[in-house]
């Protein structure tokens, strides 16, 4: 229910989100009735439309966000000064399967097909790139110049480029910490949008080539080579040597049209706004649906990003196997916010908060529109691929650029990233930025590839998805996206461990 300045999401909900900045004294009809504003209420902020009163539950999406502080009025601004969450660490859960169903209709008479590179392990490729990765972060200047060298040597209509992806870990480290990054690093050596890898070492550290290897697993011996910079004379041309038989590989490589079945979306959000919830996560959310019921994959991650939230993924488990890995992963990343003594609840960010997100539990139930409706097939840890169509949870931070690069490394050719305050980010896959609103859209066209804020004008969901999806094939298909054409590829590492 909604008017041209008020927006209640569900109709149990006692908040409503300001559509446009409202002066205390505004006077505002709301389901027949006069609401009169008691405090400024800024765009995306929330104001109550019934009295709260302390220690009851504040509703939005149908869901409890927290408990109201202290009386709340009808007419006041809702917020951290009267909203407090209701979070505590690891729980016990039921499972209560629940039917899988999208609250839109599926559209019909879309693109199912996408011009991409098939791989000889039967997976696709959206872009047709040598990648250099190195193992440890002592190599990242070589890295760098080797991949400036082979770009001017090596240019090739047939290559969407040569990149490297620089990083501080590979050294140092010991047990699970080091594998977290070995696991991260080989599933960029693997990653389908690589036509050929040339892996990089140093030789003394402790993830070497010969350490390497034994979680990389089998190669194709054409597709990746290994290069220890230590035994090499001159590092930098001994790696172009390498390199060139690496382009020749990549080469022989044409897009040729395949089913979407064989696409895998990363989904992600970052710099949130109160509108991400109600406009680009369920947008996106949309957009892997309608994947799912096409055979393909879809990724969500950022586990904190699912506390308070966590119920509804659980319910949605195709199985009880599925949903004590769900409950493993939510419990288990509680655990590792206690174990350094930090509050589960330590979320939303500073930019959430001036944006209109109160509470975990609120961005949460925005954040996991973005998986859809559709059930949930597998949960993965940290640093694995996915491996099953459908919509797969994976475990790990929220933080932007580790998400990112897990997401990638899980084998996602292509992530969306939805965003209301707006980033610049690019991971080592095209990074597709959809806005929340027109004005971030309008105001950094150079950062984002798609605004979902029409939705707040009113324009169809069926409409918007349309729209989207075309882009999303067209990226697919080789169309750049805004980070690819600014440069901005990095990848970052989760660590959490001992470092030497």
């Amino acid at each position: 229910m909604s008017n041209s300045q008020l927006l209640q999401i569900h109709g149990s909900d006692n908040v409503a989100i300001a559509l446009v900045d409202l002066p205390c004294g505004t006077e505002l009809i709301h389901c027949g009735n006069t609401i009169k504003t008691l405090d400024p209420i800024p765009r995306g902020h929330k104001v109550a439309i019934n009295n709260i009163p302390r220690g009851e539950q504040v509703i939005k999406y149908g869901y409890a966000i927290g408990t109201a502080s202290r009386d709340i009025h009808t007419g006041q601004h809702v917020h951290s000064h009267n909203l407090t969450t209701g979070l505590a660490g690891p729980q016990t859960y039921q499972y209560s399967p629940q039917q899988a169903s999208s609250p839109f209709p599926l559209p019909a008479k879309l693109p199912d097909k996408f011009f991409g590179y098939l791989r000889k392990d039967g997976r696709a490729g959206v872009r047709n790139e040598v990648w250099i990765i190195n193992t440890v972060g002592c190599s990242n200047g070589i890295a760098a110049e080797i991949c400036r060298r082979a770009q001017s040597i090596f240019q090739s209509a047939k290559l969407d480029g040569i990149f490297h992806f620089g990083h501080p870990y590979g050294c140092s480290q010991l047990g699970k910490d080091q594998l977290q990054t070995q696991k991260i690093l080989a599933g960029l050596v693997h990653h389908p949008n690589a036509a050929a890898v040339l892996v990089l070492g140093l030789g003394c550290e402790n993830n070497n080539i010969t350490s390497f290897r034994q979680v990389l697993g089998e190669v194709d011996p054409d597709r990746v080579k290994f290069m220890e910079a230590q035994e090499a004379g001159d590092e930098v041309e001994t790696a172009l040597e390498l390199l060139r038989p690496l382009v020749q590989y990549a080469e022989t490589f044409t897009r040729t049209e395949l089913p979407v079945s064989k696409l895998v979306l990363g989904l992600k959000c970052g710099g949130s706004d109160a509108f991400s919830g109600i406009t680009a996560n369920p947008l996106v959310g949309y957009m892997a649906d309608f994947l799912v019921t096409l055979g393909g994959s879809a990724i969500l991650t950022e586990v904190p990003e699912m506390f308070g939230a966590e119920k509804i993924l659980m319910d949605r488990a195709i199985n009880q196997e599925v949903f004590v890995k769900i409950v493993d992963m939510i419990n288990g990343f509680k655990t590792y916010f206690q174990r350094y003594n930090q509050p589960v609840y330590e979320n939303p960010s500073p930019g959430n908060k001036q944006g209109g997100i109160t509470t975990l539990e609120e961005k949460s139930l925005g954040c996991i529109l973005k998986g859809g409706h559709s059930q949930v097939m597998d949960v993965i840890p940290y640093g694995a691929q996915v491996q099953k169509p459908g919509l797969t949870l994976l475990d790990g931070p929220g933080n932007d650029m580790v998400a990112v690069t897990a997401l990638a490394a899980a084998g996602a050719q292509v992530v969306l990233f939805t965003t209301g305050r707006g980033t610049p980010l690019g991971g080592p896959v095209p990074t597709l930025k959809i806005a929340s609103n027109d004005a971030l859209a309008k105001r950094k066209p150079h950062w984002i590839d798609f605004s979902a804020g029409d939705l707040l004008a009113g324009k169809s969901m069926s409409v918007m998805a349309r729209d989207l999806w075309n882009q999303i094939i067209a990226v697919a298909g080789g169309s750049k996206t805004r980070n690819e054409n600014a440069g901005y590829r990095e990848i970052a590492i989760f660590k959490d461990g001992v470092t030497l």
